[in-house]
């Protein structure tokens, strides 16, 4: 008997339509001709508390700690325990069996873990179905790999769940521990990703917060080409006096002087250098989740749990393809598939998509198609099906709209445009001014009623003009501006920082090598790790702003930068994606961290945190806790929150410590 194993019930139903008849819903699976197919619930497997290795975890105690498994142990999630045994039973009967979990490294796990808790012998293959449409699933089904092809990506999935069951496990116990000997109640949650992201914000609110608005000029010059006007902006000499370390001129006396030299200059002001080049600008690359949730929230204002949601719902009606993608590109093999996607787009009822897809050209191959980009999936496109957007809501639409506009971009030319720099000597100063002419308007011609920011200058137009050619000056302007403070983070931008990570890391060598890693947290996980920290009242939300609470403050404050800034856990990013490509091993890395959560709990168990209860009365003793009202066998007393190092105590006066007595 042929087994499937899928993912989740909608997967396998429409798994079980592609495969020979007849179809019998069965409880916990469904019979075909062609084989069985069953499914999970996400992880049917979790992972055992530490009071489930060892009762002694029940009780938090330092000394217990760091807590490393010598075996990792997983145990049925108490909701799955029926279709587990379902899945066993079936397991046990089947002569061949077919992974067909989600195309990405947690997917692989949750299956490949259930056939190793189960003791398979079973020969394995692996189908990788990155679409629920008809065929998609064919196509995969013909093109099956033996699973032990994606043993390194099972690797790289162990990695990260152990990971974030160190840090979980010990470091919230170290430091919730630590906390509670200055007075603190709750309890300190830390986690691998969690907690830098929520750093991240609490860092921005202290830039805004510690902001002093600074006044700068910009010096602008209108000048008279015999082909036109145009305007230069003024360029600093190194040894200019009244810049600041930005360089930006912050004197007003030393730009009204400026301004002076600049007017009552008699010389003819002459190009002394002009330079023009084409530039080509190619296709907006298709949507990895993360880049679709950015936009969406920038564009429509959705945060990115909703956009998760919905790009969900899409994939579940077929219109398009599997949604948790970290990646931009397409397999070149899907490029003839082209035709018929823009043919169905082409009667869309959507007057631009329709017109659009209309001019599309189906032989241009952009840069999108890129087999060695590729990974365990591809970038979120539509899918062969037609779409009828008026059967979807709201949010669905747009999510449509923009994957299909993002798709379609990729049949049309790359952008072209002459880049003209100038630079012109008038007065003994030097001005610079850029512009560019469009010579074809290519795929941004689906883009060209975008909200835009302020015009750059790059993308205004010159008159034509070569070198040494002299201009006229006509007038001078000194705008005087202020500097503005950060944006506060919004759901959308702070899931755009911890995919570009390597931005907000305190390494400047390591900013480099980061470039390359996407980000910290999954395209699955990052909305619901902001979900949590609002959920769990460290963030709060107020006009779509994030601001930390005094909970997060108290929290970052405890820790140290391993933990709060993202450095080690873009490290370990990058050591994901080598384990995928088998150069690192994950006893080599379970062996590392071992070692990096041993001497971060050693530094907790010394840590001197401040009393944080601010009302409770300091110990009169050690003098670094604070007492707490508690209950002994003779009644309530007081005692140092650091017991048992110190053991100072008092009774109770009517709910106040009798520290005389």
């Amino acid at each position: 008997m042929k087994l499937y194993i899928a993912e989740k019930p909608s997967m396998a139903a429409e798994l079980a339509k592609c495969l020979p008849g007849p179809l019998a819903r069965k409880d916990g699976y469904i019979t075909t001709g062609g084989g069985v197919v069953t499914w999970g619930y996400g992880h049917i497997l979790r992972q055992a508390e530490p009071d489930e290795y060892d009762e002694k975890y029940k009780k938090w105690r330092a000394e217990d700690l760091p807590i490393i498994p010598e075996q990792w142990k997983l145990l049925v999630a108490d909701s799955c325990k029926k279709q587990y045994k379902i899945m066993k039973e079936l397991i046990d009967q089947a002569t061949e069996i077919i992974h067909a979990g989600d195309p990405d490294r947690e997917g692989q796990l949750l299956i490949d873990e259930v056939l190793d808790f189960v003791d398979n012998k079973k020969p394995v293959h692996r189908i990788l179905v990155n679409a629920l449409d008809e065929k998609s699933i064919k196509k995969a089904l013909a093109n099956q790999r033996d699973n032990k092809d994606f043993y390194t990506l099972k690797q790289s999935a162990l990695g990260r769940a152990r990971a974030d069951w160190l840090v979980g496990m010990n470091l919230s116990r170290a430091f919730t521990l630590s906390a509670r000997r200055a007075g603190h109640d709750g309890v300190f949650p830390i986690g691998r990703v969690k907690t830098p992201t929520l750093a991240l914000v609490v860092r921005r609110e202290r830039e805004i917060e510690g902001f002093k608005p600074t006044d700068y000029f910009l010096i602008k010059v209108d000048f008279q080409h015999p082909n036109g006007m145009f305007t230069a902006s003024w360029k600093a000499k190194d040894t200019q006096a009244g810049m600041d370390p930005e360089g930006r001129l912050i004197d007003a006396a030393v730009a009204e002087l400026l301004l002076n030299t600049i007017q009552q200059a008699t010389t003819e002001a002459r190009i002394v250098l002009c330079e023009t080049s084409e530039k080509k600008e190619p296709q907006r690359l298709p949507f990895s989740l993360s880049a679709l949730q950015v936009l969406a929230g920038k564009r429509y204002g959705y945060d990115p749990q909703a956009v998760l949601n919905g790009a969900q719902t899409l994939y579940e009606k077929k219109l398009t393809t599997y949604p948790r993608s970290d990646c931009d590109f397409l397999p070149e093999s899907q490029w003839a598939d082209a035709p018929a996607i823009l043919n169905n787009l082409r009667t869309i009822d959507h007057t631009e998509l329709s017109a659009w897809s209309e001019k599309a050209n189906s032989s241009i191959k952009s840069r999108a198609w890129n087999d060695k980009k590729i990974t365990a999936h591809h970038a979120i496109i539509p899918t062969e099906v037609p779409c009828k957007l008026t059967s979807l809501n709201e949010l669905e639409q747009k999510l449509y709209f923009l994957i299909a506009q993002a798709y379609v971009a990729q049949f049309y030319p790359v952008h072209v445009y002459y880049q003209t720099r100038a630079e012109i000597e008038h007065a003994g100063e030097d001005f610079t001014a850029t512009g560019r002419v469009i010579t074809e308007m290519g795929w941004k011609a689906l883009y060209s009623a975008e909200p835009k920011e302020d015009e750059e200058d790059d993308s205004k137009t010159l008159p034509a003009m070569k070198q040494n050619d002299t201009v006229q000056f006509i007038r001078a302007t000194a705008d005087k501006k202020t500097t503005k403070p950060l944006t506060r983070f919004t759901a959308s931008t702070l899931l755009q920082a911890m995919k570009e990570i390597h931005k907000y890391v305190k390494n400047p060598e390591l900013k480099k090598q980061l470039k390359d890693v996407s980000g910290i947290g999954t395209e699955a996980t990052r909305a619901t790790i902001i979900k949590e920290l609002m959920e769990r009242a460290f963030l709060k939300e107020t006009k779509k702003y994030l601001y930390p609470t005094d909970a997060a403050y108290i929290l970052v404050d405890a820790l140290p930068d391993e933990l709060t800034f993202p450095d080690s856990t873009a490290v370990w990013e990058l050591t994901f994606n080598q384990m995928v490509s088998g150069t690192v091993q994950l006893a080599s890395f379970i062996e590392e961290q071992s070692r990096f959560i041993t001497d971060l709990c050693v530094r907790a168990s010394g840590a001197r945190m401040k009393n944080i209860t601010s009302n409770a009365p300091p110990c009169p003793r050690c003098k670094q806790g604070v007492l707490k009202l508690r209950s002994g066998k003779n009644g309530a007393f007081w005692g140092c929150s650091r017991y048992p190092d110190c053991r100072a105590s008092c009774d109770d006066l009517g709910g106040q410590p009798q520290l005389k007595k």
